[in-house]
């Protein structure tokens, strides 16, 4: 039996021991939320995972959460049993049952056939309605005030990425309008900003995870009904003072909830209550003041090291043209920024020794190219990914537009296998198609369907470009004129629809096609901003190939593809960075990095990267020599030292990339 969530393409698969023909049934029935559920003869259920299992009571109350390689009984009764797999998954039985954890696997027997209730939610959030504002500063407050409606609560649990729903949209027009039922929780927080576009941006998110009023004020600051103020001041000045603020206030939140809905050993706790004088146990009942007077008295810097890194840090220009995009870097609970960054010479975005490669290679330029553009590098965070929101070509962030995160809202649920396009219009690059066709639809448990294509005329990629698919992998020439076909090119600026979600250009100077595809409805896609030689390409295009093949968002695999190649630096993502073609197994996005010590000891640093189905506020557990406790995800785990026999051990567990002596490897060649 497969659970499918059609519109985020996630799989999970649940095995029986024999043939079953399930049948609807009332969602309702379960004690947590689920979209869809069904009913199912059965008495055992086998997932090919080692997941979390959470078991609850007839009423919700958390009986008990089995981790890795655990074994636990449970008597007579009616149970929730909570999977955490690639699916929020839910079944509800009646015990005697037993739960297995074998490595990597899952089981849950029952004593005698019967109907089992297996329930579903997707992960997948539509904006409950649009707020339309003018252009005006004071109406924008009003508009980004209301945005956290979608908040599914106010307590500490609203650090939980699915308790925080996705912000309604915001639209231009010519009077604020905001729809009958869309109403801002009284949380008594409010958020006092001079009026201005660039105020406002930068404190959007914040506003919306504390349920916060945006109201005109002189000096920037938080004030609560309780007479607490926090000012945004201090050696980082407005913007840094709002970005600690939200990361301060969100991580001791992940640290209070521990107190809720799910009672785990955490790792952040225990550091934190032995340096801080916080009783967590009160904070977990405080109202929403208290605890804000009590978390932003605790230097920052106590705390630095502990926050998680963060997801995403956008530069947004304060202009009026941005206004609509802030539900959405809102959503991913983002660090907002006015742009800041420093021009970099077209010379330093090239390839190095181009000339020196002619000779015996070629680039994947369809003929002339210009070299008008304005590259920026933009100022460092501390953020896993940067976003680029401004004029001019970022380098080592994603070039984020308002139209790539509208498409994803957009995107119709699709049933049926992972589709993969790959297309090849030039026969001196067929390399690169052997490749990834060994690459794609290699996954236990995933159904993939792959077509290829190869030299195409005009007419046939507009009509590729159009067909619906998960991933478009092009492998041939591009230049500023468009795809190099057998009879012409093509630019994509004249494609009226597009159909693939996300998509990598492997050929020279696809930068301006790629932002073309995103605006015809594709959601991202992994670009190229200069000449490259047809021989790195390949390399890239496999390492890439492999990465998205495991789960890993468009930037993060760019990311990683960067540690091992030369020309990985003239590669850039536009769109939305975050989308990732199929799931992850864990539900993060994971890589490590080893060094070897000595003979037969290696250092370990364990990276794990958020997910679509697995926002900030996760959590992760590693299956690792020692270690008990959960930690905050988008964090590295370091100083991790293994044997060689427990290496290839963790290593055997599950497909990942491991970076040794500068290099790429999915498996454990390296030791030897």
């Amino acid at each position: 039996m497969v659970v499918r969530d059609n519109v985020e393409r996630h799989q999970f698969l649940l095995r029986t021991p024999s043939s079953i023909s399930p049948t609807p049934a009332d969602e309702t029935r379960f004690s947590l939320p689920a979209d869809a559920a069904v009913s199912i003869d059965t008495d055992r259920v086998d997932l090919s995972v080692n997941l979390v299992v959470c078991v609850r009571d007839e009423s919700g109350s958390m009986l008990a959460k089995i981790d890795h390689q655990e074994t636990e009984q449970f008597g007579p009764g009616t149970y929730s049993v909570e999977l955490f797999g690639p699916v929020k998954t839910y079944l509800r039985l009646e015990g005697p049952f037993r739960i297995e954890k074998p490595p990597m696997a899952t089981g849950i027997s029952l004593d005698e056939k019967q109907d089992v209730l297996v329930g579903a939610r997707s992960s997948h959030e539509n904006p409950a309605a649009t707020i339309t504002t003018t252009d005006d500063p004071f109406d924008v407050m009003k508009a980004v005030s209301a945005l956290s409606s979608a908040l599914k609560t106010t307590s500490v649990e609203r650090s939980y990425p699915t308790l925080r729903g996705h912000p309604p949209l915001l639209e231009r027009g010519d009077e604020l309008v905001i729809p009958d039922g869309i109403e801002a929780p009284d949380t008594g927080v409010r958020l006092e900003l001079p009026p201005t576009l660039e105020h406002i941006f930068v404190a959007t998110p914040l506003a919306y995870y504390l349920g916060a009023k945006v109201v005109p004020g002189e000096t920037p600051r938080l004030v609560t009904d309780s007479g607490f103020v926090h000012e945004f001041d201090g050696p980082n000045g407005f913007e840094g003072s709002v970005a600690r603020t939200l990361k301060q206030t969100f991580f001791l939140d992940c640290v209070v909830r521990t107190e809720g809905i799910y009672d785990i050993d955490l790792h952040e706790r225990q550091a934190i209550e032995s340096r801080l004088n916080l009783d967590v146990e009160s904070l977990y009942e405080a109202p929403l003041g208290e605890q804000l007077e009590q978390y932003l008295g605790t230097p920052y810097e106590h705390i630095a090291d502990l926050v998680p890194e963060w997801k995403l840090t956008t530069h947004v220009a304060p202009q009026p043209d941005n206004i609509e995009l802030l539900p959405f870097v809102t959503n991913d609970l983002a660090v907002v920024r006015t742009p800041s960054g420093s021009e970099v010479p077209h010379s330093e975005v090239q390839a190095t020794a181009v000339d020196d490669f002619l000779r015996d290679d070629i680039v994947r330029s369809a003929g002339t190219v210009s070299s008008g553009d304005t590259y920026v590098q933009p100022s460092s965070s501390n953020s896993v990914e940067q976003a680029w929101v401004s004029d001019g070509t970022p380098v080592g962030a994603s070039k984020m537009t308002t139209t790539a995160y509208q498409n994803r809202l957009q995107r119709e649920p699709t049933t049926g296998d992972i589709e993969i396009t790959v297309i090849c219009n030039d026969q001196e690059m067929l390399a690169e198609t052997d490749i990834v066709d060994d690459v794609y639809g290699s996954r236990d448990g995933i159904s993939f369907e792959v077509d290829a294509h190869y030299n195409l005329s005009r007419s046939e990629l507009r009509d590729v470009l159009a067909e619906p698919t998960d991933f478009l992998h092009y492998i041939g020439h591009i230049d500023d004129d468009g795809f190099q076909c057998r009879d012409g090119k093509v630019d994509a600026e004249t494609v009226e629809d597009v159909g693939t979600a996300a998509f990598l250009l492997n050929a020279c100077r696809s930068y301006d096609q790629g932002l073309a595809l995103v605006e015809a409805g594709a959601i991202g896609g992994i670009v190229t901003f200069s000449e490259v030689i047809n021989s790195h390409a390949v390399g890239v295009g496999r390492t890439l190939a492999q990465l998205l093949n495991r789960g890993f968002p468009l930037q993060i695999s760019l990311d990683v593809v960067r540690t091992d190649s030369d020309i990985a630096h003239q590669y850039g993502v536009v769109g939305d960075g975050g989308i990732s073609v199929v799931q992850t197994e864990s539900g993060v996005a994971v890589f490590c990095e080893v060094e070897r010590q000595r003979q037969n000891l290696f250092e370990m640093s364990y990276h794990a990267y958020h997910t679509s189905r697995s926002g900030i506020g996760s959590l992760i557990m590693p299956i690792l020599p020692g270690l008990t406790q959960y930690h905050l995800s988008s964090g590295d785990l370091s100083g991790i030292n293994l044997t060689e026999e427990e290496l290839r051990d963790f290593l055997a567990l599950e497909d990942i990339p491991v970076v040794f002596d500068g290099n790429v490897y999915w498996d454990d060649e390296f030791i030897s």
